[in-house]
């Protein structure tokens, strides 16, 4: 789902503090991934970043395309209760995201779906 779906699926999300591990998570095909965490629905989630173009503007600075938001894409990859619980889930973290596939490492500190 993009981002904007998926903020407004659960407005809980929109309104919660988000806790940022990195943007620089590897897939075995060198896509950049940033994981983030939402405090208020306990889900750590994955969103893949399109190559964002920026151009310089006429005043100075430089814009981005806003059009690329709805390339935006989210996946939902775990659920922590607690922030405690997912640092320690995830220890080690800013050393293994600059590893090649490191969405590996990732998925073995994800909890296993008991059903």
């Amino acid at each position: 789902m993009d981002i904007e779906d998926f903020y407004d699926q659960n407005e809980a999300r929109r309104e919660s503090n988000e806790f940022e591990f990195g943007s620089e998570w590897t897939d075995g095909a060198d896509n950049e991934y940033e994981l983030s965490w939402v405090e208020a629905t306990g889900e750590l989630y994955l969103m893949v970043e399109p190559d964002f173009v920026l151009t310089p503007h006429m005043f100075g600075g430089f814009t981005g395309d806003d059009e690329q938001v709805s390339d935006l894409t989210v996946v939902v990859v775990g659920k922590f209760s607690s922030l405690a619980g997912l640092e320690d889930a995830l220890k080690g973290w800013e050393e293994a995201m600059l590893e090649k596939n490191s969405l590996d490492w990732l998925h073995e500190r994800m909890p296993k779906d008991e059903s």
